[in-house]
């Protein structure tokens, strides 16, 4: 095996440990709550110890990427996802539980800490591509970690066991990295040096990609949190067939990110892609029927299908030098915002109802289609989207 195909592999494999560690806490729910004695709000507390444990040690690895290295940051994530997982399976009290989720969140943290920047090193030549394909791995292991759960629940196994089968990809990755050499990243290889990589965060268009993603993210992750009740509630009918459903859609199409971006720019791709969702989640508001449910989820889905990645992919085409940095400070920021509106749906959908919440969110595309289009517009006229390829020859110390 080709040796970026093997760190490509491991990276994918990494990112299908954190999305079953999703689903499967989110299965295991009524089971954990049952044997802890739990209410939904002290359950929900351990999703958010881990959903704050990617955020904090996103913001905190970033920066010290280069310093530490890949490999060492991915050994630390693979100690995290062993242990968190570990110490969820043997807890004997509530704090330790949620404690564990943190530990595991820790280790989501630093895989997606190292894996954005390994996959734009090592294809540099195409990073909006492969960060499409690296990322069609959080849907795929949606849908591994949803089919096995609903399998196993069915099967009438322990929650333990259930959690216990995340440490199967978790061991592979783990062998995959174990004694390889990996890169320095992009930035550091074409000399750019560190201060010029904070200096990055303050350039206009980084700071507007940063207030894009805020609102894209919530576009995309907050609204599937509900899709789920509200469709049970309005279509009458199971949302997680829905959830899987829409993760083979993103599953699929983010194969195909390639030649589209080369198309139609990134940027162009963003504006079709909010312009998608905001029509999706308008219309979900107002669904009634299962064959209606699916039509719209498909137009909801196929909106929010390109964003992570492609975010991901203008941050490190267009200011390749903010490297490790500015990939994390995306990342965060998607976090910390999904986690913001997910409550902020929770107020609007006890208010004024479901139907309310999607609209209301509704209103996050709608800002971006305006901003991505003129945006779009300016690169047209200035000759097309750029992508700015950094080597030795064009960096030039200031």
């Amino acid at each position: 095996m080709e040796h970026r195909t093997r760190l490509f592999l491991a990276s994918c494999i990494g990112l299908v440990t954190t999305a079953m560690i999703l689903v499967i806490r989110g299965d295991i729910a009524g089971q954990v709550e049952g044997v802890f004695q739990l209410t939904h709000e002290q359950y929900g507390f351990i999703s958010s110890m881990a959903f704050y444990g990617v955020a904090s040690s996103v913001l905190v690895a970033s920066p010290l990427l280069d310093i530490f290295g890949m490999r060492n940051l991915l050994y630390a994530g693979f100690v995290c996802h062993v242990g968190g997982i570990l110490a969820f399976i043997l807890a004997p009290s509530y704090p330790v539980l949620y404690l564990s989720m943190l530990v595991a969140g820790f280790g989501n943290g630093l895989v997606e800490v190292v894996i954005n920047p390994l996959c734009a090193t090592v294809y540099a030549e195409e990073k909006t591509r492969r960060l499409n394909i690296l990322h069609a791995w959080w849907p795929g292991g949606l849908i591994i970690g949803g089919i096995l759960s609903v399998c196993m629940g069915k099967l009438g196994w322990e929650w333990q066991t259930q959690m216990g089968i995340v440490l199967i990809p978790t061991i592979i990755y783990g062998i995959l990295i174990f004694g390889q050499k990996f890169p320095v990243t992009e930035r550091v290889e074409a000399g750019v040096s560190y201060t010029e990589m904070v200096r990055e965060v303050i350039r206009p268009g980084f700071l507007l990609l940063l207030g894009c993603m805020m609102l894209t993210a919530a576009t995309e992750v907050a609204p599937s949190q509900w899709v789920g009740s509200v469709l049970s509630n309005t279509a009458n009918m199971s949302g997680t067939m829905v959830f899987v459903y829409g993760s083979a859609i993103m599953f699929v199409l983010r194969f195909f990110a390639g030649p589209l971006a080369k198309k139609i720019s990134p940027i162009g791709m963003m504006w079709g892609s909010v312009l998608l969702s905001a029509i999706g989640l308008y219309l979900l508001s107002g669904v009634t029927s299962a064959g209606s449910a699916y039509l719209v989820a498909t137009i909801f889905y196929v909106g929010v299908c390109f964003m992570w990645p492609t975010m991901l992919g203008i941050t490190s085409e267009r200011y390749p030098k903010g490297g490790a940095l500015l990939l994390g400070l995306i990342v965060f920021i998607g976090n910390f915002s999904i986690g913001t509106i997910v409550y902020k749906m929770g107020s609007v959908y006890d208010v004024w109802g479901p139907a309310a919440a999607f609209r209301f969110v509704a209103i996050l595309p709608c800002i971006l289609f305006v901003v991505f289009g003129i945006w779009w517009i300016r690169d047209f006229m200035t000759g097309g989207y750029k992508t700015v390829r950094l080597t030795k020859e064009n960096h030039s110390h200031h």
